[in-house]
């Protein structure tokens, strides 16, 4: 098919322009005063005569005309004159300040072409318009970000590399300009979540290039990172956390002050200050997974005291009434984070942990009970009666000499004792009996899976396998935690004897060399062996962490912004 005689003129024309301002550019016809830093020259320091006498020699120019008419090509109808235009006016940018404005727009038109071709040439040409003037940046990456969504590759890859380009011109700008997406509230959720997936796929992984120098690179982004989590969801709120966490500054080593800033951005991300609701689902889920986030950096010295607070005062008192979907979850934020409750913390909160063990370990031997509740109590019991042992003499009956006033040795507290260790030894008889079933039942599970003819078949049957061995340690758990409770002056678990049933077995150190003594290690009830862990090495972290976004529900009942779980977002850092 021919040519448009129109179409190859309009071409011709432009490519006369370019190869002018080109000779030009080579001899140095263009004035030298056009350059950017004349211009800044101009505008900031001279007076309003000059800077009308520049203006009126600049226009004089015979080759303004030229570049005009690259810019006025963007309004014909020619595409390849459009997709050249797209190349020429970037090219020529600098020299011609005066037009700086024209020239953008014009290329930001170009971006808007439903021509494919067109748009990509003109998205590519971006980072050069900042080459010689960093301070259209901000304007650029932001454009840019708006684009991120495209859904034509080719387009989404030139997006993607003119981003790059421009973040090693000026990384402080435009990460600026990309958070900016995400701190605002945008009309277009589309295009603040594919910013926020530019930055975890493309920015995060190169940080060590682009944050230079580190410290201050470090600083300038928490900064940013911070005033964008007024609304964010929980998988964006544990995207940046996570982000933070590689940082330097929040490392090993860290500061006690840096490791406390990381602990209220989650405290506040929890929303402690709000008065609790139980229909507020939203508020649940990120309490929980905010809970689990903080586990990491209890290890380093932050302080768990507003999240247990916020639970013994808000949460525990209404537990029953939380939807039972929730309230496991909430358990086992508050036994994971017993462990690091200070004494007078758990001071605090173990009346209410005994108060709860009274309602779910039965009086007399029982059918059936919530055993992953009982787990959860008992393991949340030893660790805060370790710190504060004497205060269990009220409450159980146990006679534990301090040396303190709060020993309250000379009162009589029988009755506790005589009703608490009764619901032990309840609760392990029911725990026995349960034992004895779960264990026939795996022994069928191994005959039905031998048996199994489908690849569903076997796959069912792993599942009940697997649910079987979770409630086998649970019981198991329990008996461990129960047996030292049966004596006046009991020995509190406050190590890590104790690994919770839904936390994956740690692995057991490889065996020492020939001629190294190795400890055994200690059996529990019931001839199972009890694996001592660290205190929540990284791998448990990740367990619990992945545990709690599991269990975060699509929605909620927040009138929060988009709900924490799915696609709400909570409150943020202030």
């Amino acid at each position: 098919m021919a040519a448009d005689p129109a179409d190859a003129a309009e071409v011709e024309k432009l490519y006369e322009f370019g190869e002018r301002l080109s000779e030009a550019k080579d001899k140095s016809e263009v004035p030298p005063f056009l350059s950017y830093s004349a211009v800044v020259f101009v505008l900031y320091l001279a007076p309003d005569s000059l800077f009308g006498k520049f203006c009126a020699i600049l226009n004089k120019n015979e080759h303004v005309g030229d570049y005009e008419g690259i810019i006025v090509a963007v309004k014909g109808q020619s595409v390849k004159a459009k997709q050249l235009a797209a190349q020429l006016i970037p090219r020529f940018f600098k020299h011609f300040p005066t037009l700086a404005a024209d020239a953008m727009m014009a290329q930001f038109d170009l971006i808007e072409e439903d021509e494919l071709a067109i748009r990509v040439q003109a998205i590519r040409g971006l980072p050069l318009l900042c080459k010689d003037t960093r301070g259209y940046v901000p304007k650029i990456v932001d454009v840019l970000g708006q684009i991120l969504g495209s859904e034509e590759n080719v387009e989404r890859d030139a997006v993607h590399k003119a981003l790059m380009s421009l973040l090693r011109q000026d990384v402080k700008a435009s990460l600026t300009a990309l958070f900016h997406h995400i701190e605002r509230e945008a009309e277009d959720n589309n295009v603040r979540e594919k910013v926020i997936c530019f930055l975890k796929d493309k920015v995060f992984p190169l940080k060590t290039e682009l944050l230079r120098p580190q410290d201050e690179m470090e600083r300038f982004v928490t900064d940013l990172v911070k005033k964008s989590l007024q609304d964010v969801t929980g998988s964006e709120f544990k995207l940046f956390i996570d982000f933070l966490k590689s940082f330097k500054m929040f490392g090993d080593g860290a500061s006690p002050e840096n490791i406390r800033e990381l602990i209220e951005i989650i405290e506040a991300q929890a929303d402690l200050d709000a008065q609790f609701n139980v229909a507020d689902v939203d508020h649940i889920d990120r309490l929980v997974s905010c809970m689990y986030m903080a586990l990491t950096f209890y290890t380093k010295g932050a302080s768990s005291s507003k999240f247990v607070s916020y639970c013994n005062k808000h949460i525990i008192p209404v537990l029953d009434k939380l939807p039972e979907e929730k309230r496991i979850g909430l358990l086992k934020t508050v036994a994971a984070s017993s462990k690091y409750a200070s004494a007078q913390d758990s001071r605090q909160l173990l009346p209410s942990i005994v108060q709860l063990l009274r309602k779910y370990m039965p009086g007399k031997k029982a059918e059936d009970m919530s055993y992953d509740y009982v787990e959860c109590l008992l393991y949340a019991f030893h660790h805060l009666a370790h710190k504060t042992p004497n205060t269990t003499n009220s409450l159980c009956g146990y006679k534990i000499v301090t040396g303190q006033p709060s020993d309250r040795l000379g009162e009589d507290f029988s009755e506790n004792y005589k009703d608490f260790t009764e619901r032990l030894t309840a609760t392990e008889e029911t725990v026995r009996q349960t034992m004895k079933k779960l264990t026939q039942g795996m022994s069928e599970h191994n005959k039905a899976l031998s048996a199994a003819k489908t690849d569903e078949a076997k796959s069912n049957i792993k599942s009940e396998q697997q649910k079987t061995t979770t409630k086998l340690r649970i019981c198991n758990n329990i008996l461990a935690m129960t047996k030292p409770l049966h004596v006046k002056t009991p020995s509190f678990i406050g190590d890590d004897k104790i690994s919770l049933s839904w936390l994956e077995p740690a692995k057991k150190p490889q065996a020492s060399s020939a001629g190294s003594s190795v400890k055994r290690p200690q059996s529990s009830t019931n001839g199972s062996s009890t694996v001592k862990k660290g205190r929540f090495d990284g791998g448990n972290q990740n367990q619990l962490m992945n545990r709690a976004f599991e269990g975060i529900s699509r929605g909620g009942g927040s009138n929060r912004g988009r709900g924490w779980g799915g696609k709400g977002r909570g409150r943020g850092y202030r």
